[in-house]
């Protein structure tokens, strides 16, 4: 039997980069997407497209409405996306796009499925080097609840399960990881990466628009939804 994982899928370059990295790694997949009220919903159906593509053994979308807690330019729209960043300007701080403690409960739901279905590998797509200064995105927090996560299961208790969050791409480039992508078969074509889109379009020019295109750009190859 194959061993099974629980991928983190949002519809977006480096989620869907994730999910072909484990399948090529010989795991049943378990792709988990979650609407929290994000201002780009379209990236909801990015993530279908994505499953579907990669025959996942089940597709589990949650409604987690973080937009009860606000305090991003994702969740709360008074708040704007920022535009026309520079590179360095991106490397500043945290920025308003972080959403509060996103990927903690994020990891959350998908290690409650994990022990559910009896998996013991989880996937998420964190990328440390794209400028996004996120916090929950660096290596000392996802080994943090590596560790909690161990603590706070019935199967980790009884010590009958060695989880793993595996997180290929925290320390890729975005042109890294489009060309482990390429090589994995990925079409790019298919998913979303826009903050802030007009009429169902990418807006060219928030940050997560502008490091995409420079990953496309630095691998040599014309970015496929603008």
């Amino acid at each position: 039997m194959k061993k099974k994982a629980v991928v983190l899928v949002s519809g977006g370059l480096d989620s869907t980069t994730c999910l072909a990295i484990a399948k090529e790694q010989g795991f049943e997949l378990y792709a988990l997407t979650l609407f929290y009220g994000q201002r780009h919903q379209v990236e909801l159906k990015a993530a279908r497209k994505v499953a579907r593509a990669y025959r996942v053994k089940k597709h589990l979308e949650l409604e987690v409405p973080l937009t009860a807690f606000g305090g991003s330019a994702l969740t709360d729209k008074k708040i704007k996306v920022p535009k026309q960043r520079s590179l360095k300007e991106m490397g500043k701080g945290i920025p308003p796009t972080y959403v509060p403690a996103r990927n903690t409960v994020f990891l959350s739901l998908a290690l409650a499925w994990a022990e559910a279905v009896g998996a013991q590998d989880i996937f998420i797509g964190v990328n440390a080097l794209d400028y996004s200064g996120y916090p929950d995105c660096r290596p000392e927090f996802i080994r943090a609840y590596e560790r909690l996560a161990k603590l706070a299961t019935k199967k980790g208790v009884e010590g009958k399960w060695k989880l793993e969050i595996h997180t290929p791409l925290i320390r890729m480039s975005k042109a890294q990881i489009i060309q482990t992508g390429l090589k994995l078969g990925v079409d790019y074509g298919m998913t979303w990466s826009c903050y802030d889109p007009l009429k169902g379009r990418p807006c060219g020019r928030c940050d997560s628009c502008l490091l995409r295109e420079k990953g496309f750009k630095e691998a040599g190859l014309r970015e496929p939804v603008s």
